[in-house]
């Protein structure tokens, strides 16, 4: 018995690193930080002793100002040593941001999924400079508000290829239940889903690290959306799938690497409070439901604050995905507004 000590979830370092600084979180596994500019601030990166060179996980929005960082930390912490691999958890571009300047710059290898793979190439191509009918009919679908609407369509479409560095043509992949080695030690990797398609996350054979990548959070609960590329998607299932099926996995001594927030043991603690808090969020969502209402305005039950104007993108994605969760179990019906939007009821 652990004396419920494998019950509490611990913090090993209070304060993150600073800019252009390491820490070593254990032996020859550097984590880094790269800055981000919205309201989630920061992104977790991290370097992998191979001996001959550097291992790389994620890296940062594309910028000028993140690759002058990642100089520093080369010439810096890393010692010089090369950047041989970048292994990049999933697709989105705080992650994927700058995998294509390690290929083409610094001649490293990219290992990631090959749906991670996939989607970034296809987004980054996908430049748009006026705003798709589709997402359009999408927003609206989920009622947001007008006045949102309305500056959104008097914008430039946000773009992956923004933020993201052109991407050569190649990548080795990785798939669930392979071994990988990096940083002296051997990885079982097991794929999430549900945040992103086909995440990967890495469990140390050798020792007690488990890098998560944005799957699993410290402190807050990874972001789940729908997107109009596929509208009816119940993403919240997969990613419940996923944290019922690496449960098993998790110890409480397992330190925990993360793409966001600090690094932190009891993993399974927080696994059993990521799914409790969803379970709860779709009873309290079931119960506001009594009358029809749209996505836009479920965020009360679901988040229990409020919701500004920096944070509704992201939050109306994630409505969407509960209802539409609800919808695919049967718990609700919809029909169609006159403006265009779902309306939701529980059945009953």
């Amino acid at each position: 018995m652990d004396g419920g000590q494998g019950r509490i979830m611990r913090y090993p370092w209070d304060e993150p690193p600073g800019q252009g600084a390491a820490i070593e979180v254990a032996e020859g596994v550097l984590w880094m930080r790269l800055p981000l500019p919205m309201k989630l601030d920061h992104v977790n990166v991290y370097a992998l002793d191979d001996g001959d060179g550097w291992t790389v996980i994620d890296t940062g929005f594309s910028s000028k100002k993140t690759r002058a960082i990642w100089q520093a930390l080369i010439d810096g912490p890393l010692a010089g040593k090369p950047v041989r691999r970048v292994v990049a958890t999933h697709h989105h571009p705080d992650h994927m941001g700058n995998v294509g300047w390690f290929q083409s710059e610094l001649g490293a290898e990219l290992v990631t999924t090959r749906t991670a793979w996939l989607f970034a190439r296809m987004l980054s191509l996908d430049v748009q400079e006026t705003w798709p009918s589709e997402t359009l009919d999408y927003y609206r679908s989920a009622g947001m508000a007008p006045e949102v609407l309305a500056r959104r369509m008097a914008e430039r479409p946000f773009n992956f290829a923004d933020m993201v560095y052109p991407m050569p043509l190649g990548f080795t992949r990785i798939k669930q239940g392979d071994v990988f080695r990096m940083g002296g030690r051997d990885w079982d990797v097991h794929m999430g889903n549900g945040h992103a398609p086909e995440h990967a996350t890495f469990w140390s054979r050798d020792d007690n690290l488990v890098i998560t990548g944005d799957q699993i959070l410290s402190s807050i609960s990874p972001n789940i959306g729908v997107y109009a590329t596929e509208p009816l998607a119940d993403p919240l299932a997969d990613w419940l799938e996923t944290c019922e099926r690496l449960a098993p996995l998790a110890r409480p001594d397992h330190l925990a690497l993360g793409g966001h927030k600090l690094p932190f043991t009891g993993l399974p603690t927080r696994m059993r409070q990521l799914i409790d808090n969803h379970h709860g969020a779709l009873a309290r969502l079931r119960d506001h439901l009594d009358t029809p209402k749209a996505a836009s305005e479920c965020f009360a039950p679901l988040f229990k604050r409020s919701i500004g104007e920096g944070e509704y993108g992201l939050a109306l994605v994630e409505a969407v995905a509960h209802v539409n969760h609800l919808y695919h179990t049967g718990d609700v019906v919809r029909t169609r507004r006159e403006d265009g939007a779902w309306l939701y009821q529980r059945r009953g």
